[in-house]
């Protein structure tokens, strides 16, 4: 797993490996899941263990933020021995997904297992691995630059929740706004597109989750007593969604595309250029699904990364039970979810969601339409972004081969941060999509850590350059 020494971050990387290695299986032990109450203990033992290592690597203030309602939060700081240095928050979170179903583990979750260049186990990827890689990083900058402070003021702030969807980070950013004062954000959890071809990521999607209730009665009615003389509920919620796409694929919400930002002529380009193996995406990716489609006119890789969508995430009512029971429900749902582009808001699809039901909905049938929060916004940033420029320029330097640009088909709270600090944002990841975050058998590959951990060291020293300082600082 050790690198050559043909860059003195690369060397300093290599050195550090085992201990890497084994600070990162230490901490995928403890079963930080924060969505289950029964885990929260569990989620403040993660945050002190990361505390505990980052006083340990010396970053001198460190502090737990865990009297709100919020799950623990770890922020750090270690100021540059230069105070006109730029200031760079690195944001990752520390809590984990639940590990259902348990059986289809091939060993205990939380008791990692190194296999070749491998570390599996839950949070192994998804984000103990990328914020342990920015840890190792700092210390691989320090080693290189012979300094005893980074080149440029580092924050860390690796939140509790993010896997709960974030539902306090608004306020942690308002009550610590100070403290996380900077010029720019650095984002962990992302991914490179495959192992040998790597990206930096400039944007994620956003997301709004909601559902749609059509109620005809208040008791589901024999079918050959009233059948045909009352309105169906599921019969009018399945034209509903037939209604949602036209023949291209094209969303019917009035008004869901004018806010649309198209990618760039670049980012298409590079796009374009990406390796794309439609059998192998689809058994990987695609869930086994026989076929591409979406909507027409683009790849699959800008319908997943820059086109919304509306999906379809389930449908019942009435009677689903084993053999026949020939009724009219009394009541249809439908969960909905989109995914949103820049610049698309939240706030704008729900009601452009509720006119569109409300022009479906027949004589006779009630709707309702809920939403599940408020939505997570998009968000997007220029590849000629100089910062952007740095962080490619950085990846270059550690895989040793050409960089594209891509963007994330899922969402995250890049949209919050950038709106609450006032800054930009830019992404710098090193796991793979096939990571199996989220899933049974969680891994992470060890070298790419290695490799990102190299490219943030680059990146420390690149940022602090009198001309990207001052782009910054504007």
């Amino acid at each position: 797993m050790a690198g050559d020494s043909r860059h003195s971050e690369r060397a300093a990387v290599a050195a550090l490996t085992d201990s890497f290695v084994a600070g990162l299986c230490d901490w995928i032990r403890i079963p930080s899941i924060g969505v289950d109450p029964r885990h929260h203990v569990d989620v403040r033992r993660s945050a002190e263990w990361l505390a505990d290592q980052l006083h340990a690597d010396g970053w001198p203030e460190v502090a737990i933020w865990g009297d709100g309602p919020a799950l623990p939060a770890v922020f750090a700081c270690w100021p540059a021995a230069d105070p006109d240095a730029p200031t760079v928050l690195v944001y990752g979170h520390h809590d984990v997904q639940p590990v259902d179903p348990v059986e289809r583990w091939e060993h205990p979750p939380f008791e990692p297992v190194i296999s070749g260049d491998e570390i599996r186990g839950r949070g192994a990827s998804d984000d103990k691995g990328q914020v342990a890689m920015h840890l190792l990083a700092v210390k691989a900058h320090l080693a290189a630059t012979g300094q005893n402070a980074p080149s440029v003021t580092l924050k860390l702030f690796v939140e509790g929740e993010e896997e709960s969807g974030s539902p306090h980070l608004r306020k942690l950013l308002e009550d610590h706004h100070d403290e996380l004062g900077c010029d720019l954000v650095v984002f962990t959890d992302t991914a490179l597109h495959e192992r040998e071809a790597p990206t930096v990521n400039t944007g994620q999607r956003g997301v709004l989750g909601g559902e749609i209730t059509f109620f005809g009665g208040t008791d589901d009615v024999h079918s050959g007593r009233a059948g045909g003389a009352i309105p169906n509920p599921a019969t009018a919620l399945a034209k509903l969604v037939a209604a949602l796409h036209d023949d291209d694929n094209r969303i019917q919400l009035e008004g869901f595309y004018d806010d649309v930002r198209e990618p760039t002529a670049r980012e298409r380009e590079d796009y374009a250029a990406l390796p794309f193996d439609e059998r192998k995406w689809l058994a990987h990716n695609g869930g086994g699904a026989q076929a591409t489609h979406g909507e027409t006119g683009y790849s699959t890789f800008e319908r997943i990364w820059v086109r919304p969508t509306a999906e379809i995430n389930g449908i019942s009512g009435g009677y689903t039970g084993p053999g026949l029971k020939t009724i009219v429900p009394a009541s249809a749902t439908a969960k909905i979810s989109f995914r949103l582009v820049p610049d698309q808001r939240p706030d704008r699809i729900r009601d452009q969601l509720e006119r569109f039901v409300a022009r479906h909905t027949p004589n006779g049938i009630r709707a309702v339409v809920t939403f599940r929060g408020e939505g997570v916004p998009p968000y997007a940033i220029s590849p000629d972004d100089p910062a952007n420029e740095a962080v490619k320029d950085a990846m270059e330097l550690a895989f040793d081969q050409p960089v594209r640009f891509a963007r994330a088909g899922g969402s995250g709270p890049a949209a919050v941060l950038r709106e609450r600090l006032g800054v930009p944002l830019v992404y710098l990841g090193a796991t793979l999509p096939d990571d199996r975050v989220h899933a049974p058998n969680e891994r992470v590959v060890v070298p790419l850590l290695l490799k990102g951990a190299e490219a943030a060291a680059h990146l420390w020293r690149m940022l602090a350059k009198a001309e990207i300082a001052k782009r910054l600082s504007r």
